[in-house]
């Protein structure tokens, strides 16, 4: 059987280009001992997968080059040399931009598609989950009653982490995004107490008009403008989580810092960034609360699918165009 894959073939410089990509057919793999192997259903895009196309020092290893990438993935296991995974069994793993993968089986996590769709394990029971749920309540400490601040915010990580904040008792959850319809979604569907598209201002002025009594924790995942619009509404003690920073991924230059960076003193205000991987320790409290939200409906989501490997790079660019609304999924 023919197994296809995405290889990097060159580093990009600014934005991507399909040129630095290439499909690749190859045979599908067998699984070794220890190992299983997967046939792929639905396949993981993130912004942080921009930080890997690059050879700079980072948190995790950069791609390698001629060489499949890497990327969250869930499917179904159709060949076991592994104790306790079975045919037929479905699985989470890393092993993504594949349509095939032989995955060793202590780096694989079973998933109940009855419980829940199996997308969702990708998504909003996934990692992005849990990084809305340890960025918001562990690294920007929220407290009931807090004025909150996400940009982002109809992405898979910024959606979450307003609901959850109102979830939680926050007084106030102001939201940024780059459309009105996406504004639409913030307030009516999601429960933002406010909203504004980014597109139609300047950022420090529109977020000053939605909190006029500022805010005490802002959640990252855009920095440059919002940062520094941020740090100026920052209340007394305030928090900010930097979970990411989207709109410098494809500088080919630094990005300037925040002007306003002294206003932390006035304000005894904290920044810190964080990574997902330093917080599963609170893998079970998630699932435990954040389950039951969304079966009920408490919490509510959007997924952007894609169908097909052969448009898993566009879904990945898209991705970095902010053209998702939700968690961007290829279904294969």
């Amino acid at each position: 059987m023919i197994n296809r894959e995405w290889h990097l073939l060159s580093r990009p410089v600014g934005w991507p280009k399909p040129e630095d990509f290439a499909l690749v057919e190859s045979e599908v793999p067998s699984p070794g001992e220890g190992q299983i192997l997967v046939r792929n259903k639905y396949l993981s895009v993130d912004p942080y997968m921009r930080g890997r196309m690059s050879a700079a020092k980072s948190y995790v290893a950069p791609f390698e080059l001629g060489k499949v990438m890497q990327g969250g993935a869930v499917g179904e296991v159709v060949a076991s040399n592994a104790e306790g995974i079975a045919v037929g069994d479905h699985v989470l793993h890393f092993l993504g931009w594949r349509e095939y993968a032989a995955v060793d089986a202590k780096n694989a996590v079973k998933v109940d598609p009855d419980a829940a769709p199996l997308s969702t394990y990708l998504g909003v029971l996934g990692m992005t989950g849990l990084t809305a749920y340890a960025g918001l309540l562990r690294t920007a400490s929220f407290k009931e009653g807090d004025i909150v601040f996400v940009s982002g915010a109809a992405g898979a990580v910024g959606s979450q982490v307003g609901q959850i904040a109102k979830l939680k008792g926050a007084s106030r959850v102001i939201g940024s995004a780059g459309s009105d319809e996406k504004v639409k979604l913030l307030v009516e569907e999601y429960g933002f107490d406010a909203a504004f598209n980014y597109k139609n201002g300047k950022v420090s002025d529109q977020l000053r008009e939605a909190a006029p009594d500022g805010i005490d924790v802002y959640f990252d995942n855009v920095g440059g403008d919002h940062l520094e619009a941020a740090i100026g509404q920052l209340n007394r003690d305030g928090r900010i989580a930097v979970c990411g920073m989207i709109s410098v991924y494809n500088n080919t230059e630094p990005a300037p810092g925040p002007r306003n960076l002294a206003r932390l003193i006035q304000t005894r205000g904290r920044i810190e960034g964080f990574l997902v991987g330093d917080h599963y320790d609170l893998q079970p409290q998630f699932v435990q609360e954040v389950g039951p939200w969304v079966a009920s409906g408490a919490l509510k989501y959007r997924e952007t699918v894609v169908e097909g490997i052969e448009n898993n790079l566009e879904a990945f660019l898209g991705v970095l165009r902010g053209d998702n609304t939700g968690k961007m999924i290829v279904k294969l």
